[in-house]
């Protein structure tokens, strides 16, 4: 138990003194192997970070990762929030909410977050604010809007989750619709009674659009829509499992971006392949040392003994995942999204399962949690992307506008923790 003591300060120092996640795992991991097995630590390492990542399903992420920079590349996110700018006009606040629209739609097709808030923001943000919205509302909507990509699939988070846990990932992509849906509605609803209760932050819109206006917008998003259909399709229909699905998602996304928008120059389509190869690379290479750290705390069983402490003691199990959530909220605020899942999951799960919840139930609400982490600070990687397009906000702006609406996905979390069906009847009906 010392050396555990040891191999977890360890970790906790290198990431402090700012090692890259990846390095710190496995270093650590390596560390705490060669105290339990000596000089045969030097042969397990290799074969834990190998076999994590000679997985089949693994080859969907770089693929989506592909997909999401090709739509990032084209005005796809544009033309999502002015079609869903003409359909809600008629409601207050519709600029707003439209931007939830727009960001989940917008999710659906590149599956990562960051592209969403960087696709909507950088338009939605603008408009907002010269017809007078408030900057709290407007920051807000958009960055905690980002976040829908991380649920709704094509989802990056779940991939990983599903190659950690072996859960399979279509599986968690059905899981993903309904709370996505759910999430998406409960922000928008939030807003229109936030502009109801203050009219001042979003004034009434003074143009308005005739139904053959609202029409002729869904011809600048219907190759986006097809896109959903063919990717998700082929997935829930099984003709294809998720990364044979990943490669027509970037296939369909390449000829949406050089044949429908002429938009990817040989130049831009060298630095869309060279961003994907560093953020898959860098995901891939976390997963993988991760798996070493993961290996050296089962072979010490500590997932074993925190589960048999946890399910000995006189706690109800209600209790001990509600404290689960709340620490997994607070490791959200300090680490970032890939390394939370990979690193909990292997910890976390064995005591999930203990207490009688579905595996496929924890991935969803641990995305669900993720979803908070990429809005709230020092390592709300949302805030800053939204900062980055919208230079006009400061960062302390943007962290207090998203308050409100991390209260509202809180409040989310934990109807589907405390109603887990809500979350696996539809993939019990595939």
């Amino acid at each position: 138990m010392n050396d555990t003591v040891i191999v977890l300060l360890a970790l906790v120092a290198l990431i402090g003194l700012g090692m890259p996640i990846f390095l710190a795992l496995g270093f650590s991991g390596l560390v705490g192997l060669y105290l339990a097995k000596g000089s045969l630590a030097f042969f397990f390492a290799p074969s834990s970070l190998f076999g994590q990542l000679n997985s089949f399903e693994l080859i969907a992420l770089p693929l989506f990762v592909l997909m999401g920079n090709f739509l990032g590349a084209t005005p796809v996110g544009a033309s999502l929030f002015q079609a869903a700018v003409r359909w809600l006009n008629w409601l207050r606040g519709s600029l707003a909410i439209s931007s939830v629209g727009a960001s989940a739609m917008f999710g659906a097709v590149s599956g990562v977050s960051l592209a969403g808030v960087a696709a909507v923001g950088s338009i939605a943000v603008p408009q907002m604010l010269e017809r007078g919205y408030s900057r709290s509302l407007a920051a807000g909507s958009v960055v905690s809007a980002g976040a829908l990509a991380m649920l709704i699939p094509p989802s990056v988070p779940f991939i990983i989750y599903g190659a950690v846990s072996s859960v399979s990932v279509a599986d968690l992509f059905i899981g993903g619709i309904v709370p996505g849906i759910v999430l998406a509605l409960a922000l928008s609803l939030y807003i229109y009674l936030r502009v109801r209760v203050h009219p001042g932050e979003a004034p009434r819109a003074s143009e308005s659009f005739g139904w053959g206006e609202r029409f002729r917008s869904l011809a600048n998003i219907w190759h986006a829509a097809l896109l959903v259909v063919a990717v998700l399709g082929s997935i829930y229909s099984g003709l294809a499992t998720p990364s044979e699905a990943a490669g027509i998602g970037a296939l369909g996304a390449f000829l949406i971006a050089t044949v429908v928008f002429r938009s990817l120059s040989w130049r831009r389509l060298l630095e869309i392949l060279g961003a994907t190869v560093r953020i898959s690379g860098a995901i891939l290479l976390i997963i993988g040392c991760a798996k070493i750290f993961g290996d050296y705390l089962n072979l010490v069983r500590v997932p074993q003994i925190l589960t048999e402490m946890l399910t000995a003691s006189a706690l109800p199990p209600w209790a001990i995942l509600l404290a689960v959530m709340v620490l997994l909220v607070l490791l959200g605020m300090i680490v970032d999204a890939v390394s939370l899942i990979v690193v909990t999951t292997p910890v976390l799960l064995p005591l999930i399962q203990a207490l009688g919840y579905d595996p496929l139930w924890f991935g969803i609400v641990l995305v669900l949690n993720l979803e908070i982490a990429v809005v709230t600070p020092p390592v709300g990687l949302n805030l800053y992307a939204l900062r980055g397009v919208c230079p006009e906000l400061s960062i302390e702006e943007i962290i207090r506008s998203a308050l409100p609406f991390v209260a509202v996905q809180f409040l989310v979390l934990m109807l589907f923790v405390l109603f887990p069906s809500l979350s696996l009847w539809l993939p019990s009906l595939m």
